[in-house]
């Protein structure tokens, strides 16, 4: 494993930012979704925090939209193989995909109800 990143799902993320400035972070990464925001990170040191929009999230991912917890982890690894061998017993909430922006990712539902996503980014590749 490389890294945890919540991803925090919420109807809109422009009332959430002021929070996490005010504790040192800052915003590194913004993706609009018409004329609001559908996704950031949000950095201080070594951590991120991620928000997307349900709205976004079901144009991205619909599996996931509507997902009982308003969280999802996502966790950078350097072989999705491996992990997705781990976690076969595990229900498949979004199948091995490669994304635009070239990770491969994978999403499943752990025991306790959430969901975690696994992301291969490809400089690690094989």
């Amino acid at each position: 494993m490389q890294s945890l990143t919540p991803i925090l799902l919420v109807d809109a993320i422009e009332p959430c930012l002021d929070f996490w400035k005010r504790l040192g972070f800052a915003v590194t990464v913004e993706v609009l979704e018409g004329d609001a925001l559908g996704f950031v990170i949000l950095k201080n040191g070594p951590v991120d925090v991620m928000y997307q929009t349900r709205a976004s999230v079901l144009k991205d991912v619909p599996a996931l939209a509507d997902f009982p917890s308003s969280s999802i982890l996502y966790i950078d690894v350097t072989n999705i193989d491996e992990v997705i061998a781990a976690v076969s017993d595990a229900p498949v909430l979004v199948p091995k995909r490669t994304t635009f922006y070239g990770a491969t990712e994978y999403t499943v539902r752990d025991p306790g109800g959430n969901a975690v996503g696994f992301a291969e980014m490809s400089g690690h590749a094989g």
